[in-house]
Order: structure tokens, then sequence, then C-alpha cells
């Protein structure tokens, strides 16, 4: 058996996380092809089939599920190694982790005042404020309400926001009313805390109508499966704002509010490292509101950025 790369590892984590390699591929910035060969590398070098996977699904195998969690500990403990490397070098790095969205100019934004190293780990907004909160990422790019910075002992900064839309059967790709929406909350609450939080709020604030789920569509291809189900537009998640639509659906903006996702960079409310600093002050100094505090537009009332700085 060849050395196992720590990159493979990664490789490995990130499309059990997507389950599509399209996807994880996208995310690593690698060719779909080159991906595809460096996990079945990884499965000869183990010995073992991490992923079935035919032209339409990806999953786990149970010799592949049984590794993750083996894999992500690696990982963090590889991670740390080289942040006490950096450390004892006196160029401490600083840690940054996230969901599925990032500024994309963060290494040339933050050159000046750290070395900033992206966590591999991508995971919901409320594992990664956790993660904040207990010392394993310095900072986060995520979605953060006012209760949990209280109860985690954060600070938050806004650093980007999507404007939400609705997706729909047929034709007619005009504004829809808020009200005239569907949103789907789904009962994983391990991995879909934050979205259904923010979704009840925005359900009993405009009108619009829950649906509840159980598949943990929220996004991805069984979402659009969804939209075909349901007789009202849905209201896509941030997770999929950039997912391409097939061509039997349309995007619709929503109106009456315009629907708003913000995402916070947040840090530890007592953050003792000026790097730390350092790095907030160059992602979020000159932001500015990004449109969320027009007249016409929502935010849930315990969002962070919900009252103008």
């Amino acid at each position: 058996m060849t050395a196992v790369e720590l990159r493979q590892l990664r490789y490995f984590v990130a499309v059990a996380e997507e389950l599509n390699f399209g996807r994880a591929a996208e995310r690593l910035l690698i060719a779909g092809p080159s991906l595809s060969q460096q996990i079945k590398a990884l499965e000869r070098d183990l010995g073992v089939r991490l992923f079935d996977r035919d032209r339409r699904s990806v999953s786990l195998t149970p010799a592949g599920a049984a590794l993750l969690p083996h894999t992500r500990a690696l990982l963090e403990r590889a991670d740390d190694l080289k942040g006490r490397a950096g450390r004892l070098a006196g160029s401490e790095s600083v840690r940054l982790g996230y969901v599925n969205w990032l500024p994309t100019d963060v290494t040339s934004r933050t050159a000046a005042v750290a070395r900033v190293h992206i966590d591999a780990w991508v995971a919901p907004s409320h594992t990664q404020a956790a993660r904040v909160a207990d010392g394993s990422l310095d900072l986060a790019v995520c979605w953060v309400r006012n209760e949990d910075l209280k109860r985690l002992g954060l600070r938050a900064r806004l650093i980007g926001a999507d404007r939400l839309y609705a997706v729909a059967k047929g034709t007619d790709s005009g504004d829809v009313a808020a009200r005239d929406t569907d949103v789907l909350i789904d009962d994983d609450v391990t991995s879909w805390a934050s979205w259904n939080a923010y979704a009840e709020e925005l359900t009993r604030d405009t009108g619009s109508r829950a649906v509840r789920i159980s598949d943990g569509a929220i996004t991805g291809p069984a979402f659009f499966d969804h939209v075909r189900r349901c007789t009202r537009p849905v209201v896509n998640s941030p997770k999929g704002q950039t997912a391409a639509l097939p061509p039997d659906l349309v995007r619709r903006e929503v109106v009456g509010p315009k629907v708003w996702w913000t995402w916070s960079l947040v840090r530890r409310e007592n953050e003792p490292r000026a790097g730390v600093l350092a790095v907030v002050d160059a992602l979020c100094d000159g932001v500015g509101d990004l449109g969320i505090h027009t007249p016409d537009s929502w935010l849930p009332p315990d969002d962070p950025n919900a009252v103008r700085p």
C-alpha cells in the first residue's frame, strides 16, 4: 500500500459532504475527472470502496461512512499540527470556516495582515458558529441570530448577502409576492437547523406557506422535484442560489418584500489575537449594507444585521 496523501483525504470528505462529484470538484477548484481519479486512487490504496456511484447518484458505502469521522479527525489533527508549527515559526495562521459561500478574494484582502487558512470541513451555520465558540475555528462565515451570538459568546459583522429567489414550474418568470410562495422546512434539524429557523420566521412574517419535508431536499435535484409537486413557487435556499435550473423550471424574483439571507463573519467576543481582529477588518470594512436595509427588504428580526449600524 502506498502512502495516503492528506490531499486525497480532503477530497474524500468533500465528496462525502456534497454526494456529487461535480459540486465537490467545483468546491475544491479542481477538474471533475481529476477528482474522480484521486478518489479511485484513494480507494485502491485503502483497499475499500468508499462510494457507490452511478450516473444519477453518489452515496457512501458502509466502509466510507465508517471512515468519514476518522478522516475528519485526522485532518483536524493535521491542521492543528500545521498551526502549532506556524506559531513556533512566529507566523500564526488564522483559521476560517464557512458553509457554502466565501468572498472570492479572501487571500488577497488578508495577505497583508495574516496567513488565512480556509478550513476544509464545510458544515452548517450552527456547527461553524459552535466551532468558533469552542476554539476549533478562529472565524467563520455563517448565518447567525442575536440569540446564537449571546449563547455562544460571539460577535458578528456583515460580510455578504444573498437575495433569495423562488423556483417555479412553467414559463412565467415574473415577480412573485412572498405571501404567494412555499418554503420547505426539513425534519432533519441536525443538517438544516439554521435554514429551518430562518424559514419559520419567513413564513410567520410574510405569509408564505410552510411545506414540511423529511428527505433533506432543501437543495439539489430532489429540491427541484419538490418544486414540480408544489402548486406555488418555492423559495430557494442560499445553498442553491448558484445551481443551474432544469429546463422545465424558471426563476422568479420574490417581492413584497424582497427576501434576504445574510452572511456574517463571526468571532469570539473576547478574541485577544490582533491577527484575527485584523482579518475581520480586512474582510468587512467597506462591505456596506449590500441592499439589505431598503424599505422593501425583509430580514429575520433577530438577524444581527437587521438594524443598520
